[in-house]
């Protein structure tokens, strides 16, 4: 009887944590990441107003009702997103038009209810097994952890659209396997028969494409549509966002048409006599081909998603889209990118690289002669929503310290970017200061492109001559000169600019005037995509948000973030009293508080922890499910094992691998950075995992001293935890990951003051 609560509680656990990732990997992709953080934030906030439900509403609080609990959220894990797609909501007004924020709070409803009756269900199983709460979290912990890995596997074989149908299966398990009468069952598993067979039209948005779509592809990693622009010009585009070019190549590298490129490299190519040449953040091969056309010798094309990789080697594997809007679909031939791009990345020349960028250059042996970035930017987050704001590592200032080593001695980095150039300066600067570059000024030029809407950098390892400024970009394909204008050194047309005035004043000096937040970039605070400032929110610049917004100043995600923690404490946190006025059994202050502070900082620290080792690992997507699938699978067992250690050993050892874990997370790296993907995932295991062991603790040795109660505290455990992950984001934004961490190790260090006394707790 024992073990089928444990599945029960397992298999329930699994789903709710498939749900977070998979809503996530879709709404990302659908809404931008930003607004995806926001709605799931709020609607993970379910998870612990129903068990909050269950402890006010005490008629509701039967053994009994727990399969039809399951039931009913398995029907709105199911229902929710189809309906989410349907409701085609546009964030852009979320704060102009009603009809968009009674769309908004539906949406949120809707998501809410899986975690809502998956709370209620969670909160009964302990309740009503309270003497067993160390074994049964530890069923709760592990089948969360297993499903990371389960939901991952899904949508990369079956796709992200049918995994947000299968994730569903563990709850129609759970509710057969629940206590309590199943007649309620038959209906999710009905409507899972209905949708599964449908879910790539069911979860497609309604927004017009910009062209032809004829292939998709969506898995845990991104979602990428290829666009046909014109016969001999494709589009790359991942999660509705970011956008790389195909061209369509015939093979001959000697045809002029392929010469003259937006931001033509030939000129610092052909100042060697055998070039070897990376693309950092490859895309669609342009970068590539242009690199072979003008005769580099060695090509690493170093691209994050593998399968863009595949569909420039071996061709687009299944997932073809022929639209409504291609005539004469019978004479309609798909040719495969690999074909369309003259079998580029097969060329000898080339090593094609599924990796993050930053993780590749720092264990290259060799020197690069030239590092070329084009647009690679972290508008597309490979991970985020509930988990994080998931940013990558290639523009701080620790990046271009590893560029720079990484060059040949007269090596050039050129690098190319529409918003983040001013805060790129900063980081570069200080970069070359910490490496005691002489005259560091000297080995730089940033460049204008009026045509293209781009400032250009190219870092040089030599210091930079007239004629480098002058013709280091040669000529476009109508023969005016490429990066005509310098912002830096600063000719006579462009004397007051900021880029300009970063170098000669510094950023400290021009940061209160800048429109834009220019703080460097560390790997420490990676953050460069967050350009808003306090001082530039209005109310009524919200009448006017976009993607755009933070780019330009405008605080948007801070602002987000603020609204969540407003709801949050203003609506949501005075509801966790309410039992006091309603419930015979009161839950004192002391643990009142104490599972709030564990809430709070397992949270603080998992969320930190998943970006943080993104530097380690590589690509935040590896990272997120690496860390999490770690920490959850070893507190499971830390769980199991709670009443064992000591509170002084539990609390004691979660401090003192927090601070051996900043300390020593540099070294790390630079000792491990040599090795594959792989084992730099199982040596993150390893060092996570008796943190995590340690972190399974605090929460079942305080469920056994309250026992009957543990609903109560299992709602302030779930309340907080969404505070905690929020809030904590504001933390890291201003002083970065270590301080975040700090913060965590302090609120389980109240969280020990409170429990080492059992006095104020019966």
């Amino acid at each position: 009887m024992k073990f089928r609560r444990y599945l029960t509680i397992a298999f329930l656990s699994a789903s709710l944590i498939g749900l977070e990732l998979v809503w996530t990997r879709i709404f990302s992709a659908e809404f931008y990441y930003t607004f995806s953080f926001l709605i799931l934030s709020l609607a993970i906030m379910g998870l612990g107003l129903g068990s909050l439900f269950v402890r006010i509403f005490k008629q509701l609080s039967n053994i009994r009702f727990i399969s039809s609990y399951i039931a009913m959220a398995a029907i709105f894990a199911l229902a929710s997103p189809v309906i989410i797609f349907k409701l085609n909501l546009n964030f852009a007004t979320l704060f102009t038009e009603f009809n968009t924020v009674l769309k908004f709070l539906a949406s949120i409803i809707l998501l809410s209810s899986s975690f809502f009756f998956g709370g209620m269900s969670l909160a009964l199983l302990l309740k009503v097994n309270a003497e067993d709460i160390p074994k049964l979290y530890m069923a709760d912990l592990i089948g969360a952890g297993l499903c990371v890995a389960v939901t991952i596997i899904l949508m990369n074989v079956a796709g992200t659209q049918s995994a947000t149908f299968l994730i569903s299966v563990p709850l129609i398990i759970a509710a057969v396997l629940a206590p309590g009468k199943k007649f309620l069952s038959i209906l999710p598993l009905l409507l899972f028969v209905f949708l599964i067979g449908k879910s790539d039209s069911l979860l497609r948005s309604d927004k017009p494409e910009r062209a032809p779509v004829i292939y998709e592809h969506w898995d845990a990693m991104a979602k990428i549509k290829l666009y046909e622009y014109a016969p001999t010009y494709r589009g790359l585009n991942i999660d509705n966002l970011a956008n790389s070019p195909v061209i369509g190549f015939d093979g001959n590298f000697n045809n002029p048409d392929w010469q003259g490129y937006d931001i033509d490299v030939k000129n610092l190519i052909e100042r060697f006599d055998s070039c070897t040449f990376l693309s950092l953040g490859a895309g669609g091969g342009m970068d590539v081909l242009q690199a072979l056309v003008y005769g580099a010798t060695e090509v690493h094309a170093v691209e994050v998603n593998p399968q863009i990789n595949k569909m420039l080697t071996k061709g687009d594997p299944l997932g073809y889209i022929i639209p409504d809007s291609i005539e004469n679909k019978k004479d309609f031939k798909i040719i495969t990118c690999n074909d369309f791009s003259g079998n580029l990345y097969n060329d000898p020349r080339v090593k094609v690289v599924s990796e993050d960028a930053r993780s590749y250059i720092r264990r290259f042996k060799n020197k690069f002669d030239v590092i070329y970035s084009l647009s690679s930017n972290t508008w597309a987050a490979l991970g985020s929503g509930s988990f994080a704001f998931a940013e990558n590592y290639i523009f701080t200032k620790e990046a271009f310290m590893d560029y720079w080593n990484a060059l040949s001695d007269n090596g050039f980095l050129s690098m190319e970017h529409q918003m983040y150039m001013p805060r790129l300066v900063s980081s570069l600067t200080e970069a070359l200061k910490e490496l005691k570059v002489e005259n560091p000024e000297k080995h730089f030029v940033v460049y204008n492109i009026p045509g293209l809407r781009r400032n250009l950098l190219l870092l040089s390892k030599q210091p930079v001559t007239p004629e480098l400024i002058e013709n280091a970009y040669g000529l476009l394909a109508n023969g005016q000169r490429n990066a005509k204008e310098p912002l830096f050194p600063k000719p006579d047309t462009a004397q007051n600019n900021l880029i300009n005035n970063i170098v000669v004043n510094g950023w400290k000096a021009e940061l209160d005037s800048a429109a834009i937040n220019i703080t460097p970039s560390t790997d420490n605070r990676p953050f460069v995509a967050q350009l808003g400032k306090w001082e530039n929110f209005s109310f009524s610049q919200l009448k006017q948000i976009s993607v755009l917004s933070d780019f330009q100043g405008f605080p948007l995600t801070k602002s987000l973030l603020i609204g969540i923690l407003l709801i949050i404490i203003v609506l949501v946190v005075p509801l966790l009293f309410l039992p006091y006025a309603v419930s015979k059994e009161k839950l004192r202050i002391k643990p009142w508080l104490y599972f709030f502070l564990l809430g709070m900082a397992y949270m603080i620290i998992e969320v930190v922890l998943m970006q943080k080792f993104s530097l380690f690992i590589g690509a935040s997507f590896y990272s997120i499910s690496t860390v999490l699938l770690t920490m959850l699978v070893a507190s499971g067992v830390g769980s199991r094992y709670a009443e064992k250690f000591k509170p002084v050993c539990i609390f004691g050892r979660i401090i003192v691998i927090l601070i051996l874990i900043m300390l020593l997370f540099n070294p790390i790296v630079g000792l491990f950075e040599g090795f594959s993907i792989f084992w730099r995932s199982v040596i993150t295991a390893i060092i996570i995992s008796p943190l995590g062991f340690f972190m399974g603790m605090p929460f079942p040795r305080g469920g056994l001293r309250i026992k009957e109660l543990i609903d109560w505290g299992f709602a302030v455990n779930g309340i907080a935890s969404v505070l905690g992950s929020t809030a904590i984001m504001l933390v890291v934004f201003a002083w970065g990951f270590n301080a975040a961490l700090i913060i965590g190790a302090i609120l389980y260090l109240l969280a020990f003051l409170l429990f080492r006394k059992e006095k104020g707790w019966a």
